[in-house]
């Protein structure tokens, strides 16, 4: 017996941004679903498991720059999610804006084999799955410099983010940090890693999930310059020794 899997909130929400959900994303968005959940049963994806749950908490969530950039299925864009994990925002983005020319990167191989198995799956093209640190593959090459747009939902502090970030991000893109808790105080100390790398403040989104009091925040960066070339330092820098200061991260 096929498992019925309420799709309303999910609907409404992109309704809500003036996007109709297809049969075929709504079939993918399931695929994802048990991917995620077969694939976490011998490895830690996410702590994140009942479908209504990763709806809210990953879908919505990632799908929440939709508010922030309405105007993202217009053109081909290419992005790049930093730190991506279990996909997220990328997958679903792909997903609803199939124009998107997507970049995952995460650190660890396991979870990039799973990245993979479903952009198989879903049948995702112009997307792709890399191994590999953001300090090595944005110091040179082809990724740096070379993005509309970076997104990440990565734990560190805003300072680190942005020396993650930045430097993929061409001349007039964006980075985009998710955050779960206000972060002014973070956007303080992070003030000057965003100018040094190029990066201007231009606007914060505030928002909470559907029915609930969960509160979430995209802070906007714009790349109004290039990178300095000595940025991003070596692996494990960025974190330890945030431009500015050592700064807690936010969870």
């Amino acid at each position: 017996m096929e498992k019925y899997y309420d799709m309303t909130s999910f609907q409404n929400f992109l309704r809500d941004c003036n996007v109709i959900l297809t049969s075929r994303q709504e079939v993918q968005f399931i695929q994802y679903y048990e991917l995620l959940t077969e694939w976490n049963s011998f490895m830690n994806l996410t702590a994140i498991t009942e479908f209504h749950d990763v709806v809210r908490k990953h879908f919505i969530d990632s799908l929440s720059l939709l508010k922030a950039f309405p105007d993202l299925g217009s053109r081909s864009y290419c992005l790049i999610d930093v730190g991506t994990g279990a996909g997220f925002p990328g997958i679903p983005l792909k997903i609803i804006f199939p124009g998107l020319k997507i970049t995952l990167l995460d650190s660890l191989n396991k979870r990039v084999d799973f990245l993979k198995e479903v952009i198989a799956v879903l049948e995702l093209h112009d997307i792709n799955a890399v191994h590999g640190r953001a300090e090595d593959n944005a110091r040179n090459g082809r990724m740096r410099e070379s993005f509309d747009f970076c997104v990440s939902r990565a734990v560190a502090n805003l300072a680190t983010l942005a020396e993650y970030c930045l430097p993929f991000v061409k001349k007039d893109g964006y980075f985009i940090s998710y955050k779960s808790e206000k972060i002014m105080e973070e956007f303080e100390n992070a003030k000057k890693a965003i100018r040094v790398l190029g990066g201007k403040y231009e606007r914060r989104l505030d928002f909470y999930l559907p029915d609930s009091e969960i509160y979430r925040n995209l802070f906007i960066i714009k790349k109004e310059g290039q990178t300095p070339l000595r940025f991003p330092r070596k692996a494990g820098i960025p974190s330890k020794e945030p431009i500015g200061g050592n700064q807690n991260g936010n969870k």
